[in-house]
C-alpha cells in the first residue's frame, strides 16, 4: 500500500484557537445532586487538564423558570430549567443548586470561559406567559419587557462574577429562528432579526452602565443552521455599532434542518466563510452547539468519526476559533453528549466520542494557530496546529484498513521522534512513540500526532 504523505505548511497560518467546550443544559441539574464521588469523577473527566478532556468553555443554561412555574408542555421534566427570579421580583440564589455545583466544579478544574446562555426569558415577560411560545415563529418576548429581562440576566451575571465565576459572555438569545412552541418540549423563544438587534442593543447599553461588567461580552446570535437565515441574523447584530462594542465575534450552531440535508455541507461552510471574509474580515466565528441529531445511544466509532469529521470541517472550512458540543453529558436515548449517564443507577458510561473529542481538546490549547495541512490519500482528513515549537496534527482515517503515513513539514526540519495518540475501535487515546517519517493510522481512527 502507498504511504500517505501528510503535508504541513507552518508558514501558511489560519485562525488562532480559543478552546473547546460544551453546555451543562438538562444534565447538570441532575448530576450535581448525585453522590460526591460520582459527580466529581464526571466533572474531572470533562474539565481536568491532567485527568480529563481539559475543556475550557462551560455554557451555563440560565433558565426561564419553567421548573418553578410548572407551566408549559414538557414531556421530559428534565428539560424544565430554573430561574433565580422569585414571583415578587427578588432573587433566590439557592435555586438551581445542582447545576451551579457543576458550574463551579468545572471552573475549579480550569474552565475559564463561562457563557451564560438563555433559551427563553422568564414567562412573566413573554407573550405566552410561559418559557415556550404558542404560535410558531411568533416573537415571544413581550414588547416593553426588554429592560426587565436585561436587568435580570445582568444581575445574575454580576452575582456570579462576585462569587468568582469567570463569566466571559452572556448570550440572551438562543436559536432565534426556531418556531419554539410547546410541541418542542423545551424552553425556547423565537425572535425576528429586528428583535434580536433591539434586545442586544438594550444589553449593550445596560452593560455599559455597569462597571463590574466592563470585561463581559455579548454572544450571539446563535442561529440554528448555516443554511437558513444565518446571514440575516449576522447582519442584524454586526451592522449595529453599539452592539459591536460588546460583541467580538459571531456565534453559530451547526445543526441541519431535515428538508435541507441535500445541500452540500462543505459548500455551505465555504460560502459562509467567504461571506464573513468579505463583509466582516476581522470578526471570528465560534461554533457553539452541535450534535448528531438522531436517536439511539452510540458508544462506538461511527458517531466518533462523524463528530471528528464535522469538527475538522468547521475548523478548516469555517475557520472557527472555538468548537463546543451541545451537551457534555447525555441522560437520553440519543446520539449526543460526551458521557452517557444512567439516571436510576446514578452511573455513567464513556463512548468513543469522548476520546475522539480528546484528540482535539487535550492537544490543541488556547493560542495554538492552525496552519495549512493536507494528505495525499483522499480518504484521510488532516488538520495541523502550531503551538510554540511543536506541531499538532489531527488525522482522521475512516477507512476500514490501516494507512501508512509520513509527515512532511514544508521549510522546516523534521524531528526524529513524535508521539501518536490513537482512538479507534480497539484503542482509547492510546499513546505511543512514533517516527514522523513512518507511522500508521489504524482503521476507523482519530489520531493526534504531536511533534516537537
Amino acid at each position: 500500500m502507498n504511504t500517505a504523505i501528510v503535508r504541513v505548511a507552518p508558514k501558511e497560518t489560519r485562525q488562532t484557537m480559543e478552546g473547546f467546550g460544551a453546555s451543562g443544559a438538562w444534565w447538570a441539574q441532575a448530576v450535581g445532586g448525585w453522590p460526591e464521588d460520582v459527580r466529581a469523577e464526571i466533572m474531572k473527566l470533562l474539565y481536568s487538564k491532567t485527568e480529563g478532556l481539559g475543556m475550557t468553555t462551560y455554557r451555563y443554561n440560565l433558565g426561564g423558570g419553567s421548573k418553578e412555574s410548572g407551566k408549559g408542555n414538557f414531556p421530559n421534566p428534565g428539560r424544565r430549567a430554573s430561574s433565580f427570579l422569585r414571583e415578587d421580583g427578588s432573587y433566590d440564589w439557592n435555586r438551581d443548586a445542582e447545576a451551579v455545583w457543576c458550574l463551579k466544579e468545572a471552573v475549579r478544574h480550569g474552565a475559564d470561559d463561562v457563557v451564560f446562555f438563555v433559551n427563553s426569558p422568564p414567562g412573566r415577560w413573554t407573550v405566552s406567559g410561559t418559557a415556550q411560545g404558542k404560535i410558531p415563529f411568533q416573537a415571544n418576548l413581550r414588547r416593553g419587557c426588554e429592560a426587565d429581562f436585561t436587568r435580570y440576566v445582568l444581575d445574575v451575571t454580576e452575582h456570579f462574577l462576585a462569587d468568582g465565576i469567570p463569566v466571559r459572555s452572556v448570550s440572551p438569545i438562543n436559536e432565534p429562528f426556531g418556531p419554539w412552541i410547546e410541541k418542542a418540549g423545551q424552553e425556547g423563544c423565537h425572535y425576528h432579526p429586528a428583535g434580536v438587534r433591539r434586545l442586544l442593543r438594550r444589553f449593550a447599553e445596560e452593560m455599559g452602565r455597569r462597571p463590574g461588567l466592563q470585561n463581559v461580552l455579548l454572544s450571539g446570535a446563535e442561529n440554528n443552521d448555516l443554511r437558513l437565515m444565518n446571514k440575516t441574523y449576522t447582519r442584524a447584530v454586526l451592522n449595529d455599532p453599539l452592539i459591536r462594542t460588546r460583541l467580538d465575534g459571531i456565534d453559530i450552531h451547526g445543526y441541519v434542518f431535515k428538508p435541507l440535508e441535500f445541500l452540500d455541507d462543505a459548500g455551505v461552510r465555504r460560502r459562509f466563510r467567504r461571506y464573513m471574509a468579505r463583509q466582516y474580515p476581522d470578526v471570528p466565528v465560534r461554533l457553539t452547539e452541535w450534535t448528531h441529531m438522531r436517536g439511539g445511544r452510540d458508544y462506538g466509532m461511527d458517531s466518533a468519526l462523524e463528530q471528528a469529521r464535522t469538527m475538522a470541517a468547521d475548523l478548516s472550512a469555517l475557520n472557527v476559533v472555538s468548537w463546543q458540543c451541545w451537551v457534555a453529558v447525555s441522560p437520553e436515548d440519543f446520539c449526543d453528549g460526551l458521557i452517557y449517564i444512567n439516571q436510576e443507577a446514578r452511573t455513567f458510561d464513556i463512548p468513543k466520542r469522548y476520546y475522539a473529542f480528546g484528540n482535539f481538546t487535550k492537544f490543541i490549547p488556547r493560542g495554538a494557530v492552525r496552519v495549512d495541512a493536507g494528505a495525499s490519500d483522499p480518504r484521510l482528513t488532516a488538520l495541523a496546529f502550531r503551538d510554540g515549537d511543536r506541531f499538532v496534527c489531527v488525522l482522521i482515517n475512516p477507512a476500514g484498513e490501516t494507512v501508512p503515513a509520513s509527515l512532511a513539514l514544508e521549510g522546516a526540519p523534521l524531528p526524529r521522534q513524535a508521539a501518536l495518540h490513537v482512538t479507534s475501535d480497539t484503542q482509547s487515546l492510546a499513546a505511543a512513540e512514533a517516527d514522523p517519517k513512518a507511522f500508521s493510522l489504524p482503521p476507523r481512527s482519530v489520531s493526534t500526532l504531536v511533534v516537537g
